[in-house]
């Protein structure tokens, strides 16, 4: 299929970010494609800065990701989380033995001085990963959970130490005031031909992206076709807790209801064949969401950009 796109920019975090980032990254070359992922999931653990939207994004793309949770190394083995153990620890998020080799690196640049930015950049090049991978921001941003149960959680307390299951009563981005997007992030929507907002949790994963200055602006005004995908199928998540934080927020469990969210940062919708018959105020292609392979990313991400090519014209 001939691409009709010069630069594609996906916006991603999570597991289904990964993965539909994954299916553009089959069919894009690796120039015209940048993908721009969550930080609102990243913090310190044990001296080391994590980013797990950002590793699960460059590990999917770079073959490495465990096929079975969709994170972390595939066949990672966890000696050093056992090894805490042994001096009384309770490790409560998974460090894999490789993966740590990231957190090393990333911190020991972040240390000297380097941005997020640029880090990612060498960590991806190490890995063989052509498409960009940007992190949302250099600066420090972090989603911070209010919970009926515990008060105000930090996010990896919310979603890994308790389960993502304590009641959600809202929600800021911390930091998200002061931050900017990196001059790579305004270059690469500037220059975008197509936006695809991936099927991420859009509170959790999109909504620190839009916290940062520009870019909820640079999308609203952007004369590209930009597209969300849903996360909901059949008023149900494909993966975490997104239908569950809806229900919580007052949001009725429908792909209408993430339509309406976006609002004018979209200019079209990507619903799953299973919801044809709901009503969605923008332009919507129904189509298979759920990617369970290789081949499924891939499809999915074709018959996006065929449907971006028709908004276009």
């Amino acid at each position: 299929m001939a691409i009709a796109f010069r630069h594609v920019v996906a916006l991603a975090g999570g597991v289904g970010g990964a993965k539909l980032a994954h299916g553009l990254a089959q069919v894009l070359p690796a120039e015209a494609l940048t993908v721009i992922v969550n930080t609102g999931d990243d913090f310190w653990h044990y001296g080391l800065r994590v980013c797990p939207d950002l590793d699960t994004v460059m590990y999917t793309l770079g073959g490495l990701v465990d096929p079975v949770n969709g994170w972390g190394v595939s066949g990672d083995s966890t000696a050093a989380l056992g090894a805490l153990a042994r001096y009384g620890e309770t490790p409560w998020f998974r460090l894999g033995d490789q993966d740590i080799a990231t957190h090393l690196l990333r911190t020991q640049a972040l240390t000297a001085g380097e941005r997020l930015t640029e880090v990612t950049a060498r960590l991806s090049r190490a890995l063989g990963i052509g498409p960009s991978i940007l992190p949302m921001c250099d600066a420090p941003v972090a989603t911070i959970i209010d919970t009926a149960e515990h008060g105000e959680l930090a996010f990896q307390d919310y979603f890994v130490r308790h389960r993502w299951q304590p009641t959600v009563r809202g929600l800021r981005f911390a930091g998200a005031e002061a931050a900017q997007a990196s001059p790579e992030v305004l270059a690469a929507l500037q220059a975008a031909d197509a936006i695809v907002i991936a099927p991420s949790n859009p509170w959790l994963s999109l909504a620190p992206m839009l916290a940062v200055q520009p870019i909820r602006a640079l999308l609203e005004g952007h004369s590209a076709p930009r597209v969300a995908v849903s996360p909901i199928v059949a008023g149900r998540a494909i993966k975490g807790p997104a239908a569950k934080l809806m229900a919580e927020l007052g949001y009725p469990v429908t792909p209408q209801a993430i339509a309406d969210y976006y609002g004018q940062v979209i200019c079209g919708f990507v619903a799953d064949e299973q919801d044809v018959r709901v009503s969605i105020s923008q332009p919507v292609l129904h189509t298979n969401t759920v990617m369970k392979s290789d081949a499924d990313r891939a499809g999915l991400a074709s018959r996006i950009l065929v449907w971006l090519a028709e908004l276009r014209s």
